[in-house]
């Protein structure tokens, strides 16, 4: 399975481009988007591409379009919230690899150093560090992965 990185934002930066698009009637320009939110360029195509990973967002052409998933996750409450991108994120590769490594464990957990070599043999152009930090990051908030900072280790937060 090729593995795909994500890119390296907060699960916040994406609710906040929701809902900006929310707040503009669910479709803006790419261009004058970052303008309008005051960030760079190339930031905003991390935070979209984010979004469109997690299919809440739609990029044709030159604009940004939030879709019914999109839609659907800003109306929710915080633990529909967390359940919807938690079957979002499940669909990703690069989450199912993790998921799949830590439950072929026996204790559904293992050290950070196992997944920063997967990270760096499949994914050589990306900072291995900082990828295993979004993808704890993303978990965590999503209650699909735990993370133990004291044991350096990732661990099964939904016993599924």
């Amino acid at each position: 399975m090729a593995l795909d990185p994500i890119p390296q934002v907060g699960i916040s930066k994406i609710i906040g481009l929701l809902e900006v698009l929310d707040d503009a009637g669910g479709r803006y320009d790419v261009f004058r988007l970052a303008r309008d939110i005051n960030y760079e360029f190339g930031e905003i195509l991390q935070v979209i591409k984010a979004a469109e990973m997690l299919e809440l967002v739609v990029t044709p052409g030159a604009d940004v379009v939030l879709t019914a998933t999109g839609n659907q996750l800003l109306r929710a409450k915080v633990n529909a919230r967390k359940k919807l991108l938690r079957e979002q994120v499940r669909k990703l590769p690069l989450f199912r690899t993790v998921v799949d490594a830590l439950q072929r464990t026996e204790e559904r957990r293992a050290d950070e150093d196992a997944f920063l070599e997967i990270f760096a043999l499949h994914l050589p152009a990306e900072n291995a560090e900082a990828m295993l930090k979004t993808v704890i990051d993303w978990g965590r908030y999503t209650e699909l992965i735990g993370y133990n900072p004291e044991d350096q280790e990732l661990y099964l937060d939904q016993p599924d």
